[in-house]
């Protein structure tokens, strides 16, 4: 009876995520009640004969693997919370693109920007800021949503490559199925499908834009943290090949450097704390995912995650990964990760590869489907569901092209 209900709460929190634009309830707000109400229920109605102990211990397992997650989140978000505040990040997009371009070179350079900026820093900052370049220039209504449906793509390929780049990455990683040397064996295709897709919308531009540009100097101590940032990130991945240090360790090591460095050069601004700036990190993203891996693990308890791996009892994993990535772009691909990652599929590490790619791409191909989408969505006022769709074509073909590219570089290269 108890596992009925639970079903049933998840399902209403899961539909409540899709249509949070409909009814106006923030998806962090749904996941955490629905995600704290299971376990409750589950301490007051104990199933398959289970002590309270029982129970503890398997929150507690759940709540470990959330931390981890959690504080290598804040430890990045904080990092780019600052310099984006600063407006470090706006001013060196504004250095990088030249005075006057071609609409098809614009469009090239912001894929490779959002392609590589969401490798090292979070979806969410790399979108806002990929948006905010397009928003600042003149285009007509179907190019900017050409240009906003480019960096919804090209920021979800990008992720996929870095741990410090996609949540479901992270999450795969840290489960121990692929290593970093694997993952950087995903950014050949990735690129490659986002490349492609620059080309299919780019078909008909042939004007040129003028951009107008403010630049400001930039202040020493932000150049310095932003040092700090790169280093940390470079030295995560080094430390992880070479020592098998934890990802989490090493960042939160960097976040202290980052909190003694500003110490000393912001001492002359009285009243600037550096740790004024956790407060500006998207603490709604980390209680979404709070909420959902609270109500995957529950899901896992009640046996109900059993039936996630018959599909791949049916079908080849590597067909089953790809509609697994289809369907990402109806359910968000972090409880969909959570869940695989939680129901014992066993694959080899070509095959987690393949799943890396399709999760963390395949939600482009619904706007719904990924965080890019619903920032770009409420940034872009073209942009609609409807609008979004009418590319489904050309996103679904660059997926598979890249689902491809990783099949055949997996296999080759890790056999």
């Amino acid at each position: 009876m108890l596992s009925a209900v639970i079903l049933g709460l998840v399902a209403i929190a899961f539909i409540m995520i899709v249509i949070e634009d409909i009814i106006h309830v923030n998806k962090a707000k749904t996941t955490l009640f629905f995600g704290t109400l299971c376990w409750i229920l589950a301490f007051i109605f104990p199933m398959h004969g289970s002590t309270s102990a029982e129970i503890s211990e398997q929150l507690n397992h759940n709540l470990l693997e959330i931390a981890t997650l959690w504080l290598f989140l804040m430890s990045t978000m904080t990092f780019v919370a600052y310099l984006n505040s600063k407006g470090f990040i706006s001013q060196l997009v504004q250095r990088i693109l030249p005075a006057e371009l071609s609409e098809r070179r614009l469009m090239f350079l912001i894929a490779v920007f959002a392609f590589v900026f969401s490798s090292f820093a979070d979806n969410v900052t790399a979108t806002l800021v990929s948006i905010a370049v397009i928003s600042a220039i003149k285009l007509e209504m179907k190019k900017r949503i050409q240009y906003a449906t480019l960096i919804i793509f090209a920021v979800n390929s990008g992720g996929v490559s870095l741990i410090t780049g996609d949540v479901t990455t992270l999450m795969i990683f840290l489960a121990g199925k692929v290593t970093i040397p694997h993952l950087l064996l995903l950014v050949a295709p990735s690129l490659f499908a986002v490349a492609v897709l620059a080309i299919l919308l780019s078909h008909n531009m042939k004007g040129r834009i003028v951009l107008e540009k403010s630049p400001k100097k930039l202040e020493k101590p932000d150049i310095i943290i932003a040092c700090i940032f790169a280093a940390t990130i470079g030295s995560t991945l080094v430390f992880n090949i070479l020592f098998q240090i934890p990802p989490v360790l090493t960042f939160l090591f960097g976040l202290g450097i980052m909190f003694l460095a500003a110490q000393y050069l912001l001492r002359k601004k009285p009243g600037v704390s550096i740790l004024n700036y956790i407060r500006e990190v998207e603490f709604d993203t980390l209680l979404f995912f709070l909420g959902v891996l609270l109500l995957v693990g529950i899901l896992k308890e009640i046996g109900v995650l059993n039936a996630i791996p018959q599909l791949y009892q049916y079908l080849d994993p590597t067909q089953a990964n790809y509609l697994m990535g289809m369907t990402s772009a109806l359910i968000d691909n972090v409880p969909l990760t959570a869940a695989l990652l939680k129901s014992g599929v066993e694959m080899s590490p070509a095959q987690w590869l393949m799943l890396t790619y399709a999760t963390g791409v395949g939600g482009s191909i619904l706007i719904i489907g990924s965080a890019a989408g619903i920032i770009a969505m409420s940034k872009v006022k073209e942009l609609t569901f409807i609008t979004y769709f009418r590319m489904a074509g050309y996103l679904l073909g660059c997926y598979s092209l890249g689902y491809v590219g990783v099949y055949l570089v997996g296999t080759t290269v890790l056999g």
